[in-house]
């Protein structure tokens, strides 16, 4: 195997743990705002109290994970700087999330959260447990975005971009019956 071939299999293969680890940061931090935050609420007054997921407590994490998803995507079909500037919003994209966890996660947000949702509910004082794992679990799906995002700048450079088979360049018309053709082919011939 030549050296040649030896690169583009370590490109394919540093692609490859990139995908893997970015995607899995922004599933991550999907499910987990989807999860619970907060268990056994209590307060005194009557009703089922309504417990808070963390998409709840903080309504950034799930745009910012889909945002995520696509910054991949568009990492995979651009090269160039067109790939380090979206590296770029996708280490953002992941610091936005880390930040959101964070404040979803204290207890004032909670507090509040709880307290408009169930203000016909509850009378007085408002407990709850908090649960650790789900914000814990945002938190690194959080970091393996920035990270992801960090790499893609660094190092995406490297990396093999869409096969040009992909893009479309259609020859330039040379008479009157080439550019009518086109136009039936759906090309425009100007």
């Amino acid at each position: 195997m030549s050296e040649a071939d030896a690169a583009v299999r370590r490109g394919r293969r540093e692609l490859a743990g990139w995908l893997v680890g970015t995607v899995l940061g922004c599933v991550l931090v999907l499910v987990a705002a989807g999860r619970a935050w907060v268990t056994n609420v209590r307060g005194a007054g009557t009703g089922v109290v309504a417990a808070p997921t963390g998409g709840d407590l903080g309504p950034v994490l799930t745009p910012l994970a889909l945002a995520g998803l696509a910054g991949v995507v568009a990492v995979l079909a651009t090269k160039g700087i067109g790939r380090r500037v979206i590296g770029v919003l996708l280490a953002l994209c992941g610091v936005g999330a880390g930040l959101g966890a964070w404040q979803a996660a204290g207890g004032s947000g909670v507090l509040s959260w709880l307290r408009e949702r169930n203000v016909t509910r509850v009378t007085g004082a408002i407990e709850w447990d908090a649960v650790a794992f789900w914000p814990v679990v945002c938190g690194l799906g959080a970091v393996l975005v920035v990270a992801g995002g960090v790499v893609a700048v660094v190092r995406g450079g490297g990396w093999a971009g869409m096969s040009a088979r992909y893009t479309r360049e259609p020859p330039p018309p040379t008479d009157d019956r080439s550019m009518w053709d086109a136009l039936d082919r759906g090309d425009d011939p100007t």
